[in-house]
């Protein structure tokens, strides 16, 4: 019994101490891949937990390879787009000036009833007063109301938005966003030249959103 009980203390302090370590959020919040290692990791913790001839030691060191897994493709993840989409996957636009794109339900598998429960759940109950819904990676739906349908703030009371323009990160840490360019429709260049008219090159830019009317916002890198 004591034996158990130590072996359970050591393998509970172990994969907290992991969790913590990988940074992991709200179940809902995870990418796949970091609900894949957490799922895994409890599977692992599991079994010398069921099977005390199961050495301890096998369960941290499997644990620890994963963690270690984790923080090396967050890493590359956070160097390169194409490791992030093929790890986490892509945001998908199913909702544009309140028409549901019927590909884009077909390509994530979701039935226009499931999108309409999606939006229910923003408190959005009318399809036709959505400007832009999109899917994020996580399963979460984010939704952003046409210009007349969005509520008032203290900061525009009296005042009619003038647009219907969906933010889009087309600079993320010095480097473009290739699939925010294109959803755009922009090339590459016209980023560049916007911010030469900041007076700044991409690569010292921490963060940029661009909207279909121009719009934008820009957060330089913080010089070291």
């Amino acid at each position: 019994m004591i034996v158990t009980i130590l072996r359970t203390a050591v393998l509970y302090l172990f994969v907290t101490l992991a969790i913590r370590l990988m940074g992991k959020r709200q179940i809902g919040e995870m990418q796949p891949n970091e609900l894949v290692v957490t799922l895994l990791i409890s599977e692992i913790a599991a079994i010398p937990l069921q099977d005390n001839t199961q050495p301890v030691l096998n369960g941290v060191v499997a644990v620890f390879v994963l963690v270690i897994l984790e923080i090396g493709v967050s890493a590359l993840a956070l160097k390169s787009f194409h490791v992030r989409k093929f790890m986490s996957g892509a945001s998908v636009l199913l909702v544009r000036d309140g028409v549901p794109d019927q590909k884009a339900l077909r390509r994530v598998r979701m039935t226009v009833l499931d999108l309409i429960e999606l939006l229910r759940a923003q408190n959005v109950f009318d399809i036709a007063t959505v400007a832009f819904a999109v899917l994020e990676v996580n399963g979460g739906l984010s939704v952003l109301l046409k210009s007349p349908d969005q509520p008032a703030t203290a900061r525009d009371v009296g005042a009619k938005p003038e647009s219907d323009g969906l933010p889009l990160p087309v600079v993320s840490d010095g480097k473009l966003v290739p699939d925010s360019v294109r959803a755009l429709q922009i090339a590459p260049a016209a980023v560049e030249k916007l911010l030469a008219d900041d007076g700044l090159t991409v690569d010292r830019v921490f963060l940029m959103t661009l909207d279909r009317y121009g719009n934008r916002r820009i957060v330089p890198k913080e010089v070291p």
